[in-house]
């Protein structure tokens, strides 16, 4: 019988010390949880500026890629503005033209059937219905001073956008 109260007595001594060792682990969990939300809040985000700037590098290197030929570059690029559509979606959801960047789905799906197809007429036609419809976004967002245009000039002065020499 004394070794039945004995056993007893042990058992709820371990389980009380597991019990207040597990209150103790989950203080510790919340504090590093706690630590690491400050660390997300905290962290650098692109802002929405940051991110059309990059789409308008790619928008004019795009446009040098598809009028020179060069598919595999335009193909990239288009990827590269489609990416960057979806951090705004992703990153800006504060923003209410973040809500607008689908509007422009149906001009880069032109784009892509037309560089899949590597017809650069119709890449011109559906460049033109791009650069549209990203006028159309900002004027729907009240940033109509803000007018892009069909390039002139190639963005970078260092990449070749003709299709490279094998």
């Amino acid at each position: 019988m004394q070794k039945i109260i004995v056993a007893i007595l042990f058992i709820a001594v371990v389980t009380l010390g597991a019990c207040s060792q597990n209150q103790s682990n989950t203080k510790a969990l919340e504090a590093k949880v706690d630590s690491l939300q400050k660390q997300v809040n905290n962290s650098y985000k692109p802002g929405l500026g940051e991110f059309m700037s990059g789409i308008q590098v790619h928008h004019a290197k795009l446009w040098f890629a598809g009028i020179n030929s060069n598919w595999k570059l335009a193909d990239f690029e288009i990827h590269e503005i489609m990416e960057a559509l979806d951090d705004i979606q992703m990153y800006c959801t504060d923003r209410p033209e973040s809500k607008k960047v689908v509007m422009l789905q149906p001009a880069i799906d032109s784009l892509n059937k037309t560089i899949a197809a590597q017809n650069v007429p119709a890449f011109k036609n559906a460049f033109v219905f791009l650069t549209q419809t990203c006028n159309s976004c900002h004027r729907a967002v009240n940033y109509n001073f803000n007018d892009v245009v069909i390039p002139t000039t190639p963005p970078f002065s260092n990449q070749l956008f003709t299709v490279p020499k094998q």
